[in-house]
């Protein structure tokens, strides 16, 4: 007993700095998490975007602007999101802030989609979901971040593009695909193309004897690509609730990335590959908490409390 209790104190300050409050990054700045929340008993659909330390702490509303605004990605401390403020509801454009919500800028006039989206070149050029007409709608852009001009890479109307996100050297996409958006005995797919838009090959196949293949949710969505292992990360409704799972850049192999009983969602990885934050919540999805995990030791833990249900897609950013 008398060797015990040192071990286990040295455990628990192990555990207690691996999520401290100041986690540094390799520019010297601190790693925070940006996530996003419904404000409910509003008269309006508001949704604001909270930055948190890494510890969970230091809580910040950083738009305090009743739109609805998603943040989807960050590049060091630059913080991405969609909002249809100054247009009409849940018309969004692209904008970027950083991580006190100072400097709100639009990047482009392209009206994008709801879907996740990543950047290559130092954040200098993102790849989107967006549309430019009734017709031509969920189909994949890149943007250049400084001037917002954009560039179309994907011409099937028929077809659904979205979720895109870029391999680690920015030469890859990997994407949610349903070839007839309009026929809802299809579901989306991830695929994987060159970043000209060339090469398609699908990635997930989903099982359609799984018992939540009936069930409203994802088959396939929301990938993230590991910054330096070899596998994406995606979501993917299977045995009664939502969870992240895996699938090697050739297709060949496909596994549930995490033992947790509860559901798992939108998520997203350090740049260094040692962390990663996603939503999580009961089967039935009541209440959702943002979770962060150390993805070498496995161990968690859980970032908010119940001051809102609607906690979700977290990404990390630099302040």
């Amino acid at each position: 007993m008398k060797s015990l209790f040192p071990s286990l104190l040295l455990g628990l300050i192990l555990f207690t700095s691996a999520f401290s409050q100041t986690h540094p990054t390799e520019s010297g700045k601190k790693l925070g998490i940006a996530y996003n929340i419904h404000i409910p008993d509003t008269t309006k659909d508001d949704w604001e975007i909270i930055r948190m330390n890494f510890d969970g702490s230091g809580k910040k509303n950083i738009l305090n602007n009743d739109d609805v605004a998603w943040t989807y990605t960050a590049y060091r401390d630059r913080l991405f999101f969609i909002s249809d403020r100054d247009t009409s509801y849940r018309h969004f454009f692209l904008y970027e802030t950083d991580a006190d919500g100072n400097n709100i800028r639009k990047i482009s006039d392209l009206r994008l989609e709801d879907s996740w989206m990543d950047t290559r070149n130092e954040g200098k050029e993102m790849i989107v979901a967006g549309r430019i007409s009734k017709e031509v709608r969920f189909q994949l852009f890149l943007v250049d971040t400084k001037t917002g001009a954009y560039r179309q890479i994907t011409n099937d109307t028929a077809a659904m593009y979205r979720d895109p996100a870029f391999s680690p050297d920015g030469k890859k996409i990997v994407f949610s695909y349903q070839k007839n958006k309009r026929d809802k005995s299809t579901h989306e797919e991830l695929f994987l193309m060159d970043a000209d838009g060339n090469g398609m090959i699908q990635l997930t196949h989903y099982p359609e004897d799984n018992p939540s293949a009936k069930d409203y949710g994802y088959r396939a969505g929301s990938a993230r690509w590991h910054p330096t292992e070899n596998f994406i990360s995606y979501i993917s409704l299977q045995d009664g609730r939502h969870s992240i799972f895996a699938v090697s850049p050739d297709g060949k192999k496909q596994w549930k990335l995490l033992d947790n009983p509860d559901s798992e969602g939108w998520h997203d990885w350090s740049e260094d590959g040692k962390w990663l934050v996603f939503n999580s919540s009961d089967k039935a999805e009541t209440q959702y908490h943002i979770t962060l995990i150390n993805w070498q030791t496995k161990e968690k833990k859980q970032l908010t409390d119940t001051t809102y249900k609607s906690q979700l897609s977290p990404v990390f950013i630099e302040y």
